[in-house]
């Protein structure tokens, strides 16, 4: 039975996503940096995608709901357009996914559960008690403020945006010298 390893980051004072490769050929990463290190999970696009999307619609509801102070929702957001920290050592592949809003401490709490084989790829706890638990899932902690949030959700947007264009007729990446367009019946576009 191995341990479960808790990597967190209260009050991080980085929190991003990035790439590595050439379009077309990306990995994606999240990285949160804080007192504690700097802690690198692989995902997938399609999860940076879903994860900037929810991250906007909460800090919409806490800006609608007035659930933070007027100084806190009206920090501008943390522009951060640097790499990644180097070298990159992934801890694990990334999985299930949480927010939450934390009303007394205005930070936004984020969870990346580990992938994990079998039962465990829908299991994510806000304690951490699975001592009946073999092998749970590594867990991912991020404790940030609203503006790093708004950051990350903004060069998340143009993480996505970098990569291959779409084509105007399927909507499929096209890659440098082409591809075959289904619309076109098979020409290349």
């Amino acid at each position: 039975m191995s341990e479960r390893i808790i990597f967190s980051h209260e009050d991080a004072t980085r929190f991003i996503v990035g790439t590595v490769g050439i379009p077309g050929e990306r990995a994606f990463f999240i990285q949160a940096v804080s007192s504690s290190g700097i802690t690198t999970v692989s995902v997938e696009k399609s999860q940076v995608v879903a994860l900037a999307q929810r991250l906007r619609e909460l800090v919409t509801e806490v800006r609608r709901s007035k659930l933070a102070s007027l100084d806190e929702i009206g920090l501008p957001a943390i522009s951060d357009n640097a790499e990644l920290e180097f070298p990159i050592d992934e801890e694990f592949q990334a999985g299930v996914m949480g927010i939450a809003w934390d009303p007394e401490s205005q930070r936004v709490s984020i969870e990346i559960q580990s992938i994990a084989d079998g039962e465990f790829t829908d299991l994510i706890s806000g304690d951490d008690d699975l001592a009946d638990v073999e092998d749970p899932p590594d867990l991912l902690r991020i404790t940030v403020r609203l503006n790093q949030v708004k950051g990350f959700c903004n060069r998340a947007e143009a993480v996505i945006n970098a990569g291959r264009p779409a084509c105007p007729f399927c909507g499929l990446a096209v890659d440098p010298i082409g591809h075959l367009c289904p619309r076109a019946n098979g020409y290349r576009r």
